[in-house]
């Protein structure tokens, strides 16, 4: 298939291009490189640099790239940044969004697979989390996310814009040539590794007493790899609605920090700090239905195997992308 990605120099985006590559898709990457990075696009894919609040380029792109699939990865994803600034993430996360739906409808794609979101359900009634659940965000971040799922789930009733969309929880890990780097890095893994390179003098625990077996937060990993897998079968004529991606294991911050300590043979100096607002105690998924209707079933799905290619590729990339 012809495979338009948005965000394709972003984390998750660039390996989701490398896989589609390698199974032979032609892909065209669109990014504005604003968190993304120029070098993280795989050299085989062609590149747009532009936004997707530009209308006409973003039509006139798909055009260009003949494109049967669009992978929607471009977004803000700071939960934090979402409480402060909310307009920038109902700007880039809804109405950026919509004028892409708007730009598939007027295309003739065919499919659309959506990067969402676990934040769309808020604190969760029940642990491992289905589909199933109620969605009651409480950042705008998620609220974002869940209001153009249900764009696109109109559009699909009206103009039979095929959709997936695939609600992730903490992606991690690293392929051999791609793997994480945010200007705001945010993510626990990267974080305690960046104290196992000398580039922090200590990672941080917020909140030791969480109803948890060790007082610390529970969170389900899933390997950047695993997702990529996901979304292609998720190209699959016929393949719709909505699928939680995670591994149905869930891992404490300390068993994380453990983890990389035995990985990189080093001990993670730790300082201990309040909860944050807004923390639930345990957020894991339960990937079923993934594995039921999609046939997805997840290779990398140990936590040592996740922190490992993570911490290859950080070795080999100390500053991470050089641009």
């Amino acid at each position: 298939m012809k495979v338009f990605v948005t965000g394709g120099a972003g984390y998750i985006g660039s390996v989701c291009t490398e896989e589609l590559l390698d199974a032979g898709h032609e892909v065209t990457v669109f990014d504005n490189l604003t968190e993304g990075h120029r070098s993280a696009v795989d050299p085989r894919a062609k590149f747009v640099e532009g936004c997707l609040r530009d209308a006409g380029l973003v039509k006139q792109s798909l055009r260009d790239a003949q494109a049967d699939a669009i992978m929607h990865f471009a977004a803000s994803a700071l939960v934090g940044e979402s409480m402060t600034d909310p307009k920038k993430y109902f700007h880039n996360n809804l109405v950026n969004a919509l004028k892409l739906a708007d730009a598939a409808v007027e295309c003739g794609v065919k499919k659309f697979v959506f990067s969402s979101t676990c934040a769309t359900y808020g604190p969760p009634d029940r642990v491992p989390m289905t589909e199933d659940l109620p969605q009651r965000p409480i950042n705008p971040y998620g609220e974002a996310k869940l209001m153009f799922e249900k764009v696109l789930i109109w559009y699909a009733q009206i103009y039979k814009l095929e959709f997936i969309a695939f609600r992730y929880f903490n992606a991690a890990g690293a392929s051999n040539k791609f793997g994480e780097h945010h200007r705001i890095e945010t993510h626990l893994i990267p974080n305690v590794l960046f104290v196992a390179q000398g580039r922090k003098p200590q990672c941080e625990i917020f909140g030791t007493d969480y109803p948890t077996p060790d007082g610390t937060c529970i969170r389900d990993y899933i390997h950047v790899k695993d997702l990529a897998q996901a979304h292609m079968l998720g190209l699959v004529p016929g393949k719709t609605g909505f699928y939680n991606l995670g591994n149905g294991d869930g891992y404490s911050v300390r068993e994380v920090i453990s983890m990389c300590e035995k990985v990189t043979g080093q001990k993670i100096p730790v300082v201990e700090k309040p909860r944050r607002p807004g923390d639930p105690p345990r957020l894991v998924a339960a990937a079923d239905k993934a594995i039921r209707d999609l046939g997805w079933q997840p290779k990398y799905p140990k936590l040592e195997d996740i922190v490992a290619t993570a911490w290859a590729w950080h070795q080999k990339h100390p500053a991470g992308y050089a641009d």
